[in-house]
């Protein structure tokens, strides 16, 4: 993994926490749950990153278990829309440009969305090249300036749009893609929902394109 401010923010970023894990692992240990599925490290551990995985799996006392229901498995280990734990990736992206767009202008491939009336929207880094797939289009909303707005048009392959309207959003701006239900922020049920892939494939793919980066 890397660490902040090792690589310019051209592409989304992919943050696993490690205290989230570990959190998300003690919640299992209460319940009787005392060694995890061998699934659990699959895919790089489903995008993110099988050592520290198994370092927090380790700390936490975690020995490796059968493939069973008596295991830790990786919907509960990682907070994938499994209730009660906490999403262990958070995954942001930067405000390229902001323009307007007046009513009746397009946007993306084919200009699938049109603006209704004049509003203004944001090129943002990420696209389906980094798992940020082409059914959010229209779709889903996204965080940014204390607001929620949505992803509009076509997603390509390394920029995704977002309208953002009157909304006071600039150049360099971070945006949160997925974060934590539980603190309002864009959930990964809304990915699931929208796209009709499972939790482990959308943060698999996440982890493995986006630059990723460990957290506290």
């Amino acid at each position: 993994m890397s660490t902040p401010g090792s690589r310019p923010r051209s592409a989304p970023v992919a943050r696993i926490s490690r205290s989230a894990l570990a959190a998300n692992a003690r919640a299992a240990q209460a319940r009787g749950i005392h060694s995890f599925s061998p699934s659990v490290l699959e895919a790089d551990a489903w995008g993110h990153g099988a050592q520290l995985v198994q370092s927090v799996l380790a700390g936490e006392g975690l020995a490796p278990g059968a493939a069973d229901s008596g295991s830790l498995a990786p919907s509960e280990l990682f907070g994938l829309v499994h209730p009660g734990t906490t999403p262990a990736l958070r995954l942001t992206g930067t405000v390229l440009s902001v323009k307007d767009l007046r009513v009746g202008e397009g946007v993306s491939y084919g200009y699938a969305f049109r603006a209704s009336a004049d509003t203004r929207v944001a090129l943002v880094t990420g696209g389906y090249a980094q798992g940020i797939v082409r059914g959010l289009g229209g779709v889903v909303e996204v965080a940014t300036a204390g607001e929620r707005h949505p992803i509009v048009g076509r997603v390509a392959m390394d920029v995704c749009v977002v309208e953002i309207a009157d909304a006071a959003v600039r150049r360099g701006d971070e945006v949160l893609f997925l974060g934590d239900p539980a603190a309002g922020e864009p959930s990964l049920a809304d990915w699931v929902a929208a796209t009709g892939l499972r939790a482990s494939e959308l943060v698999a793919t996440i982890g493995l394109r986006a630059i990723r980066e460990e957290a506290p």
